[in-house]
């Protein structure tokens, strides 16, 4: 993360002058103005400083917490049953710690093939098998070639952390998948059987993305059976 230098503060001519003029500042000249209306002076001033900077320092919440999951490419096995190779980084609540942890981690173009990043909602985990997830589907984009998909993946996690969609109760997580010659983000929901919630969030996230290719919805339970599955709705 970069931090950018902060000038040093500097004191002037005119500065040292009036210090030296009235070498206590809470005392007013006799021939000052009078006050302005609404204004203070003395410690007051010092008290509402100190009240803006907390309020500055304030964190801000997000509706609900989020969990980054990890599936090293290097970590899974053929023998091994599916996603017992995902693992949890860390749980955020605030657009703070959100940043925190985003601009510390590598971005999918950085990521080696064969991996799968996750952001869920926290005590949802990134499986067919969870149960709030079992009834559920996805949308997928393609971004070919691969590497061309930080862009859209943040964007995704902006608009989905932020409560952007008109159904985000429908929402579990995101993922992106890296492989080869190609990118794919989803977006998986909690029921896919109710349609008009799920074609609203295909719609809503083509447009927060700009992506004006055609995505389909698939269901879960058929991704199970199928390994090409067809598309139950597409926007």
């Amino acid at each position: 993360m970069l931090v950018e230098d902060t000038p040093n503060s500097t004191i002037t001519d005119d500065q040292i002058s009036t210090s030296s003029t009235n070498p206590n500042p809470k005392v007013r000249d006799s021939d000052d103005d009078e006050l302005e209306e609404g204004e203070i002076i003395g410690e007051d001033d010092s008290a509402t400083s100190k009240a803006s900077s907390a309020a500055v320092r304030q964190p801000h919440p997000l509706e609900n917490s989020w969990t980054f999951w990890f599936d090293n490419p290097s970590a899974k096995s053929k023998q091994a049953a599916w996603g017992s190779s995902i693992r949890s980084i860390y749980t955020f609540s605030t657009v703070e710690e959100f940043w925190s942890v985003y601009n510390n981690i590598h971005q999918p173009s950085k990521l080696a093939v064969g991996a799968d990043f996750y952001c869920f909602k926290e005590k949802i985990e990134p499986k067919w098998e969870d149960p709030v997830c079992a009834n559920g589907g996805k949308w997928t984009i393609t971004i070919i070639p691969r590497g061309k998909s930080d862009t859209r993946w943040l964007y995704t996690l902006l608009a989905m952390i932020g409560e952007q969609f008109d159904h985000g109760d429908e929402i579990c997580g995101a993922v992106v998948n890296v492989r080869r010659k190609e990118d794919r983000i989803s977006i998986w929901t909690k029921n896919a059987s109710n349609e008009a919630a799920q074609v609203s969030i295909g719609k809503q996230w083509k447009e927060f993305l700009d992506y004006n290719e055609t995505i389909g919805f698939i269901f879960h339970e058929d991704n199970k059976y199928d390994r090409n599955p067809k598309n139950k709705y597409a926007v």
